[in-house]
Order: C-alpha cells, then structure tokens, then sequence
C-alpha cells in the first residue's frame, strides 16, 4: 500500500481504447505506457518514429514526467528512447508520444497495447543563473570526458 502523503494527482484523458499507464509492481518506479495504433507499425533497423499512446496529461506545476526505455526491450531487441530521458513538461497538453529507435539488427513490429516505455514522475527545481567572474576550485578542475580514470 502506498502512502497517500506520497501520492501527487496526476489527471488523464485516454482516447477510447487507450491504456491507462500503469505500475506492474509495489516496487516499481515507472510505470508502463502503451502504443495506441490501429494497425501494427514496422520499426526498421535504425530507423525512428513518435509512437501515439492516445493519452493527454495534465501534470501539477511542479513536476515533470520522465520517458524512459523498457530494460526488455532494450536488451532483447535494441528498442529504446531517441531521446532518453525524454521530458514531459507540466505545461504540456498533447498526445504523448514516444519516441522510439530500434538499434537492433530486425525489423521490430510494434502492435496496439504493446509496453512501450515507462513514465516516470519527477520533481522539477528551477535554477537562478547567477554569472560570476570566477568559479570554485575543485580537484578535478577542467578535466572532462574520461578525466577522473577507467575504474578496473
């Protein structure tokens, strides 16, 4: 059971036949969003499209919510989010669609119910850009891509 003071309402219109997401275990910290087609849809290798899920949120100021890649898919068959994380904006009312890419080496038929992906709710902090002279030191400085070692 979870608790309540946990809980952030998060209101849905689903076209008719489109799947409400949902969490598939107690522990989970996505939950499942599903294709909303009418016919099945090809992926070819390499290739990209925005998958309709027929689902529009209205996500409370405040939080945002998170589009990341099914780990089965990805491992099994090279399917995953173009743009991982992708980010749903608490201002956005649109079809949410999901882009995915297959990686793999086959074609990947996507049929209407299918788990594509998993939603993720995400508190969201806002920065104040403050331009300074000069940063802090730290020990890694400068250093970028691979700078701190490869760990054995």
């Amino acid at each position: 059971m979870l608790d309540n003071d946990r809980l952030v309402e998060v209101k849905i219109v689903a076209e008719d036949g489109a799947i409400v997401p949902s969490y598939q275990t107690k522990g989970a910290a996505g939950c499942d969003v599903c294709a909303y087609l009418t016919e099945p849809f090809v992926l070819e290798p390499g290739e990209f499209s925005a998958i309709p899920t027929g689902l529009y949120l209205e996500i409370p100021e405040g939080f945002e919510i998170q589009v990341r890649p099914r780990s089965g898919l990805s491992f099994k068959n090279g399917i995953t989010i173009l743009n991982a994380p992708g980010t749903i904006d608490s201002d956005y009312r649109g079809e949410v669609k999901i882009i995915l890419i297959n990686h793999g080496n086959s074609p990947f038929i996507i049929n209407d119910g299918d788990r594509i992906a998993q939603l993720v709710l995400s508190p969201v902090f806002r920065a104040d850009f403050v331009v300074v002279d000069k940063l802090s030191e730290t020990a890694r400085g400068e250093g970028s891509f691979g700078s701190t070692g490869i760990s054995d």
